[in-house]
């Protein structure tokens, strides 16, 4: 039975992972940059049996690569990769925005809105948040009030990515108060309960930032 011990709990675990995905997502550790174990586990204060199992989880999930001669780094977003990205993101947005407008409550209606007004704020110069971290927040509220956990962990596994090509897609000043009109319409559109367009416009704010952020990638 020895070779069915289990080397670390599931929390710490997690722990681990959700450290190192925040991280990735701040830009903390950039793609490409080399993984060394020795590092990390004196930045996150774990020991190296903790630290391998979360980069196991998150090379499962493609956020982390192991090279040939190389070892663990994060992974690179190529041009194609990057569109593969962005059409989940924009199937996994369009669902949690029409399951949103049939099941939020009016409270997270208020919430969504607020938190819009958040990212508006965020897209100003001089702001004290960032606005990849206030769009965050909006989605946080999209997928609290869609109530599909399925879909929400698919979301925020996906989000890691997405956090890597904001970047590039916000990086234009015109892109930047375009992605506000755009978020605008939705925001409206989900007040209303009209599903379909909450739907439609989400899929359509994704593709926008996709074609942006492809044109800088090329």
């Amino acid at each position: 039975m020895e070779s069915l011990r289990v080397n670390a709990s599931p929390t710490l675990r997690k722990q681990v992972a959700d450290t190192l995905r925040a991280a990735i997502a701040r830009g903390e550790l950039q793609p490409g940059e080399r993984l060394v174990e020795r590092v990390l586990c004196e930045r996150i204060g774990v020991s190296r049996t903790s630290l391998r199992e979360a980069l196991r989880e998150l090379e499962n999930e493609g956020i982390v690569t192991n090279l040939p001669n190389r070892g663990l780094i994060i992974a690179q977003l190529d041009a194609r990769i990057a569109k593969h990205v962005f059409d989940v993101r924009a199937s996994l947005e369009g669902l949690i925005s029409r399951l949103f407008c049939e099941n939020a409550t009016d409270a997270q209606i208020a919430a969504c809105r607020a938190a819009f007004e958040d990212v508006k704020r965020a897209y100003a110069k001089d702001a004290s948040q960032s606005p990849i971290d206030a769009k965050t927040r909006f989605y946080d509220v999209l997928m609290e009030g869609a109530d599909n956990p399925e879909a929400e962990r698919m979301l925020r596994s996906i989000h890691i990515r997405v956090s890597q090509l904001r970047a590039l897609s916000l990086s234009s000043s015109e892109r930047r108060q375009t992605s506000l009109k755009e978020l605008s319409s939705l925001v409206e559109a989900i007040c209303a309960r009209d599903c379909a367009l909450a739907e439609n416009l989400s899929r359509d704010h994704v593709n926008k930032a996709a074609m942006a952020a492809l044109s800088r990638i090329e």
